[in-house]
This record gives structure tokens, C-alpha cells and sequence, in this order.
């Protein structure tokens, strides 16, 4: 029992010490004593390559997969209604044991 105790203890204390290590580690990462400044020109040309930045593309791309969906969802609902049309027949057989 106590060797139990013992290792739940161990275990939880390992637990600790990795988790303190690996957010001292993310800290350290996450301060920075260097700033660098850079100067970026931009300039946009319509050139046609920011095809996928126009609203209308995610409009249309939007409306079409609505529209598949309704298409998909809808199909499986008459796949449903025309296998509830089929009449089920259950046969008794009574045998002389049986009775």
C-alpha cells in the first residue's frame, strides 16, 4: 500500500517538475530582448492571382455547397418514404410439440 502511495506521489511530482520545465521553456520563447524594424512596400496590382480575396467567389462558392447540401439531404428523405411503402409479412408456425 504504501509503495503505491510512494509511486502516485513520485508520479505527480515528475508531472509537476515536466510541466513547470516546459512552460519555462514556452516563457522563454515568448520574450524577446532583439526588435528589428523593416520597411515593406506594397503595391497592389490586379494582375488577377487574388482570385480567391473577391467576396463574389465566396458567395457563389457558398450559395453552390448550400445548394448540394439541400440536394444530398433531400434525396435521403425519399429513399425513406418509399421504403416505408413495403408491407412486412410475419409467419406463425405452431407445431404439435408446441402445444
Amino acid at each position: 500500500m504504501k509503495r503505491t502511495i510512494l509511486k502516485y506521489w513520485l508520479k505527480c511530482f515528475f508531472l509537476l517538475l515536466l510541466s513547470g520545465f516546459l512552460q519555462t521553456v514556452l516563457w522563454a520563447q515568448d520574450t524577446t530582448t532583439t526588435t528589428k524594424s523593416t520597411s515593406v512596400d506594397v503595391t497592389k496590382s490586379n494582375t488577377g492571382s487574388e482570385w480567391m480575396s473577391s467576396p463574389w467567389v465566396w458567395v457563389i462558392g457558398g450559395a453552390i455547397f448550400i445548394l448540394l447540401l439541400v440536394a444530398l439531404l433531400s434525396g435521403r428523405n425519399r429513399d425513406t418514404t418509399v421504403r416505408s411503402d413495403r408491407t412486412t409479412v410475419t409467419k406463425t408456425i405452431e407445431r404439435d410439440t408446441d402445444v
